[in-house]
C-alpha cells in the first residue's frame, strides 16, 4: 500500500459484527439472559464497563476454550463491512479493531480481514478451561481513546485524519478523540453526543462522511 493517508478505528461487537460475543459465549455457558442484560446495561452507559465485564466474564468460568472456534462460526459481519475495509485500504486509510471483547475472536477477525491493528481483552485460561478471569490490560472506554491516539502518533497522522466507529456508551471518549467519530446504529447514550449518526445497518452509509476519502 501507498502512504498512509488516514487511520480509522472501529468497534467490534454491535458495530462491526451483528452480535456481541460476551453474550454468545454467555449462551454456551447456560447464562445467556443474566449476562445480555448486564451487557445490555452497560452499552447504554448505565453500569461501569469495566466491573461489568469482570461480572460477565466470571460466568464463563468452566468453559472449553474450543467454544471460540464455535462462536467464531456464528457471527456475522455488518451489511458491505467487508467493502468499506477494502475500499479505505484502496484509498491508503488504514484499519484498527478495538475491543471491549476478546482476543481470539477479533484476532480472527482482523486476520480474516486484513487488518493489522487490532486490541481486545484477554481470557485467562488453564488447562484449555476458561478460569473466569480476564489477564492484562482492561480495554475500557480511557483504553480505547487512547489506544486510537497511539496508534494515530506511530502512524503521524494529524488528528483531522482519523476516524472512529461505534455503537455503545464505551466507545464514547474513542469517538470523540477521533477527527470523525461515527455513532453507528448507536445507543441513545451515543447519539446524544455525537452528531454523525448513521443509523442503517450498512457500512457503505458511512462513505460519504469521510472528507479526505480521495
Amino acid at each position: 500500500m501507498s502512504q498512509v493517508k488516514g487511520l480509522c478505528v472501529m468497534d467490534v461487537d454491535g458495530t462491526l459484527i451483528l452480535e456481541e460475543v460476551i453474550d454468545l459465549l454467555g449462551k454456551e455457558a447456560g447464562r445467556e439472559e443474566e449476562i445480555s442484560q448486564i451487557t445490555s446495561r452497560a452499552m447504554q452507559g448505565e453500569l461501569d464497563f469495566e466491573s461489568s465485564l469482570r461480572k460477565r466474564v466470571s460466568l464463563l468460568e468452566g468453559l472449553p476454550v474450543s467454544v471460540f472456534d464455535k462462536v467464531f462460526n456464528t457471527i456475522h459481519l455488518t451489511s458491505n463491512a467487508q467493502e468499506f475495509i477494502s475500499i479505505l485500504q484502496n484509498n491508503g486509510i488504514l484499519v484498527g479493531l478495538v475491543s471491549g471483547g476478546f482476543t481470539p475472536i477479533v484476532e480472527r477477525l482482523a486476520k480474516s480481514l486484513d487488518i493489522a491493528y487490532f486490541s481486545a481483552n484477554q481470557l485467562e485460561v488453564k488447562d484449555g478451561l476458561l478460569t473466569g478471569k480476564l489477564v492484562g490490560q482492561i480495554i475500557s472506554p480511557e483504553v480505547k481513546k487512547d489506544t486510537l491516539e497511539q496508534w494515530r502518533k506511530e502512524l503521524k497522522l494529524s488528528k483531522e485524519r482519523t476516524i472512529a466507529i461505534g455503537d455503545g456508551a464505551n466507545d464514547l471518549f474513542m469517538l470523540k478523540s477521533a477527527g470523525l467519530g461515527i455513532a453507528f446504529c448507536a445507543k441513545e447514550v451515543l447519539k446524544q453526543e455525537i452528531p454523525n449518526h448513521v443509523d442503517k445497518r450498512d457500512f457503505l452509509e458511512v462513505l460519504p462522511l469521510i472528507g479526505f476519502l480521495e
